[in-house]
C-alpha cells in the first residue's frame, strides 16, 4: 500500500524522546512513531478550541490505516480505539486490546505517519463485581500491550455502583493515561442522561482525586447503523456539560453513525466535546458499501446493504460475506460479526484492493477530522502540549474542590437514592 508523505514537524524530535509513555517506550523502543497519552490529544483540541479528535474504532487493518493517513493530510491528532465489545475477550475483530498498540505502530513506522495518535481502550464495560474483581487484573495487561488511554464504562449499572465501581478500579489506571467516564447508557432516546447523574458522577471521582479526561453520555444517540434522525440532543449535551464545567472535563461523543454532519458541527460549536467516536460507519465503507454523506449505511427495499461496483472488497468476497451473514441471521448493525471470520481473507485480498479499501476510510476519515470535526492542524498543538509539560503527562485539568468525607459509600448511595433518572429499557445496547 503507499505510504503516505512524511512531515517531521517542529518539536516532533523532541516529543518523540520525552512524550512516548513509558509502556509504549518499553515495548517499541526503536519506533519513529509518536504514540501518546490520550491526555495529549484531549489538550490539543481544547487548545486550538472548538475541536473534536476523531476516534476511529480500528475494527480491521484497512480501517487503521486509512484513519492514519486521513490524519497525517489533515496534519491532526488522532485516537485509534477499539471497545471491549470488539476486541475484548469475547472480540468479534481480529484488533484486539492487546494488539492494537503494535498494528498501530507499525503502520506509523510503515507509513511515516508523524501525527501524534492515541491508543484508546473503549467502552470497558463493568457490569457487575464479577467484571470489577477481573478488571483489576486485565486493565494492567491493557497497558502492558501499549494502551495509552481508557474508557472505565460501568453505565451499565445503578449510579451509585457506577461510581463506586470507577473509584475502586481507578488504581489499575496510570496516572499518565488517558481516562473516559460514561453516565446513562448509550441506547438512545431511552434512559438519557441527566445534568443531575453527571454531576454526581464527576463530583464524586474528584472527591477521590480522580480527574476524568472526558464524560461519556446517552445523548440520543445508538451504537452501530440508526434507523431514527432523531440523533444526538445537542442542547441536553450543551447543558450536561455546563454543569460539570468547573471540573474541567470535556465531552466524548459516541455514536455518530447516523447524525448528520451539520448536527455533528453543533456538537462541535456548541459543547466541550473533545472527542468522537466514529466505528460503523468506517467499517461498511472499507467494504464499499453505499453511505451517505455522514457514513449511515444505506439500505435497499428488501432492506439489504448495497454494493458500490469497484469500491471497497470485491464483488466475489462481497458475495461470500453476504451469504456468510445470511446463513446466520446476521443482519444490520450485527454485520460487525463479519469482521473476524473475514480479516485474513481480505488481508489476503489483491493489493489494489487492499489499497482501494484504506483509500475509502482515508476520505471519509480526512472529511470528517477537516469539515465537521475542525481538527485540522491540532497535531502540532497536540506536541506543544507535550513540550510545555516536558513529559508524556500533561497532568490533571482539574483539580480536587469536593470533600472525601461527603464521598464515602454510605453518603455516595444516599445521594444516589434521591437522583431521578430514567434508566430505560433492559437489553444488549453494546455496539
Amino acid at each position: 500500500m503507499t505510504a503516505a508523505p512524511s512531515r517531521v514537524p517542529k518539536g516532533y524530535k523532541k516529543a518523540l524522546d520525552i512524550g512516548r509513555p513509558p509502556n509504549i517506550r518499553a515495548l517499541f523502543p526503536n519506533s519513529r512513531a509518536l504514540l501518546v497519552s490520550g491526555k495529549v490529544v484531549d489538550r490539543a483540541m481544547l487548545a486550538k478550541g472548538r475541536a473534536v479528535a476523531l476516534a476511529a474504532n480500528g475494527r480491521s487493518i484497512f480501517v487503521i490505516r486509512g484513519a492514519l493517513r486521513a490524519a497525517q493530510r489533515a496534519n491532526a491528532a488522532l485516537i485509534i480505539e477499539i471497545a471491549k465489545s470488539e476486541g475484548g475477550a469475547g472480540a468479534y475483530c481480529a484488533i484486539n486490546f492487546w494488539n492494537i498498540a503494535r498494528i498501530v505502530d507499525a503502520c506509523c513506522n510503515e507509513m511515516g505517519i508523524t501525527v501524534p495518535v492515541a491508543v484508546h481502550a473503549d467502552h470497558y464495560g463493568i457490569k457487575g463485581d464479577a467484571d470489577v474483581a477481573a478488571a483489576k487484573t486485565e486493565i494492567p495487561s491493557l497497558f502492558d500491550a501499549g494502551i495509552t488511554s481508557v474508557a472505565i464504562d460501568a453505565s451499565h449499572l445503578p449510579d451509585d455502583r457506577n461510581l463506586l465501581a470507577s473509584i475502586e478500579l481507578n488504581p489499575f489506571v496510570p496516572r499518565w493515561a488517558g481516562l473516559e467516564t460514561e453516565v446513562g447508557e448509550i441506547k438512545g432516546k431511552e434512559g438519557l442522561s441527566t445534568p443531575e447523574e453527571a454531576l454526581f458522577l464527576i463530583q464524586g471521582l474528584n472527591a477521590h482525586g480522580i480527574f476524568p479526561d472526558w464524560i461519556a453520555l446517552n445523548n440520543g444517540t445508538t451504537h452501530g447503523i440508526e434507523a431514527s434522525d432523531s440523533g444526538i440532543q445537542v442542547e441536553l449535551t450543551r447543558r450536561i456539560h455546563a454543569v460539570v464545567a468547573k471540573y474541567k472535563v470535556s465531552g466524548a461523543q459516541h455514536g455518530t453513525s447516523g447524525n448528520s454532519s451539520e448536527r455533528l458541527r453543533q456538537i462541535v460549536a456548541q459543547t466541550r466535546t473533545t472527542k468522537a467516536n466514529v466505528a460503523t460507519a468506517l467499517q461498511m465503507i472499507s467494504w464499499g458499501l453505499e453511505v451517505n454523506d455522514y457514513g449511515n449505511a444505506i439500505l435497499d427495499a428488501d432492506g439489504r446493504f448495497i454494493k458500490v461496483p469497484d469500491q471497497g472488497v470485491t464483488e466475489a468476497m462481497w458475495a461470500e460475506m453476504a451469504a456468510y451473514a445470511q446463513a446466520r441471521n446476521l443482519k444490520g448493525g450485527d454485520y460487525k460479526k463479519l469482521n473476524l471470520p473475514f480479516e485474513n481473507k481480505l488481508l489476503g485480498l489483491p493489493r489494489d484492493v487492499r489499497e482501494r479499501m484504506s483509500r475509502r476510510v482515508e476520505e471519509f476519515a480526512y472529511a470528517m477530522i477537516v469539515d465537521v470535526f475542525n481538527a485540522r492542524d491540532t497535531a502540532p498543538l497536540a506536541i506543544e502540549t507535550i513540550l510545555a509539560a516536558g513529559s508524556h503527562n500533561p497532568g490533571p485539568k482539574a483539580r480536587r474542590i469536593e470533600k472525601t468525607a461527603d464521598w464515602t459509600p454510605e453518603r455516595i448511595k444516599q445521594r444516589a437514592a434521591a437522583l431521578n433518572a430514567d434508566k430505560g429499557p433492559q437489553g444488549d445496547f453494546e455496539d
